[in-house]
Order: structure tokens, then sequence, then C-alpha cells
């Protein structure tokens, strides 16, 4: 049974009006939530096998802050067909790349990422649908399961949605004074 993790990249800074979008670095916010993320998702069991994760910088950023707390022995592909992409390539991307991962962890951006959250979940809890709908911010972590046996066999609207998590609510439940949000 396959299961997608869909995680924004964290916050990004607009600090230098000349840099190009695709080099965008994260900002203090953004460097503080991705460790976060990543200490929930290894606490939760949420490790995936294999990492896709868009070449650009806030992506790759991301991906170097949850690095500390997924296994060691992990797959990664960073690849610039996920910068911007649709959810129908988005979903191509996975059906791919997937093969050989239970778990696979997919960085991105919006509105990809929440796109392809909506086109894939079929069923869940109706409160978490209704949340990627509203908003999937900065740094937030969809866990999408599959009853497929394979990547290439996942279809939109056959996903459950598991769990929604966001940065926010993270530092709610108990972060470290160190981890928490300006």
């Amino acid at each position: 049974m396959p299961r997608l993790l869909l995680l924004r990249h964290a916050k990004s800074s607009w600090d230098d009006p000349a840099l190009d979008d695709f080099s965008r670095p994260l900002n203090t916010r953004g460097r503080r939530a991705a460790p976060l993320m990543g200490r929930h998702m290894a606490v939760h069991h949420l490790l995936p096998q294999k990492v896709l994760c868009s070449a650009a910088r806030r992506t790759r950023e991301t991906l170097a802050g949850l690095l500390p707390y997924l296994d060691t022995d992990i797959e990664a592909r960073v690849t610039r067909e996920l910068y911007m992409a649709s959810e129908d390539r988005m979903i191509d991307i996975v059906r791919a790349y997937g093969n050989g991962a239970r778990t696979l962890l997919v960085i991105g951006h919006n509105p990809g990422m929440q796109d392809t959250a909506r086109a894939l979940i079929g069923a869940g809890n109706p409160e978490l649908v209704d949340d990627i709908a509203e908003k999937f911010p900065t740094a937030a972590l969809a866990v999408i399961d599959f009853d497929a046996k394979r990547w290439t066999d996942i279809e939109p609207g056959t996903g459950r949605i598991v769990a929604f998590f966001r940065p926010k609510e993270l530092e709610v439940i108990g972060a470290d004074d160190e981890d928490g949000d300006d």
C-alpha cells in the first residue's frame, strides 16, 4: 500500500527582489519550520524510502532541514520537473519515480501541491479535505494512502487522506522554543 507525503517547501525569503523565483532561499521562519516538520515526521514514523524534490533553492533547503531526521539510506532525486508542476504532471512524476518505495515524499510548490492533494484524495476525514482545499501553507505535509499495489496504479480520487500537518500546529503541541515561530 503506497503512502504519499506531499510537503510544500518552507517559507521563502523575498528580501532580495533581484533574485528570480527559482533562486529564492528560505527565510528565518522557513529554516526553523523544515527541521520542525522533519522531527515530527520521524517521531510519527512518516519516513520515506524515497524523496522527489524540486530543484528550486527553497525546496532543496527544505529537504536539507529534513535530512537529519530521515533514515540514512534514503534515495533522493532533485529534479527541475517538479518546479511549478501542475497536478497532472506531478501525478505522472510520482507514478514514474515512486517504484521501490512504500512511502514517497514529494517536496514542491503551490499551487501544484494543493491541487495534487485535492485531485488524489477520494476518502478520509472531510475536515482534512476542507483544510487542504482552503489552504496548503508553507511547510505543510499531507499524508495520503492508496490501496493500489504500485505507484503506477494510483489514480485521481483513489487516495485516502490520513493526516494534514501545519508547522504552526506543531509549534503549539510542544516544539522546543528554538524551533518556535516568530
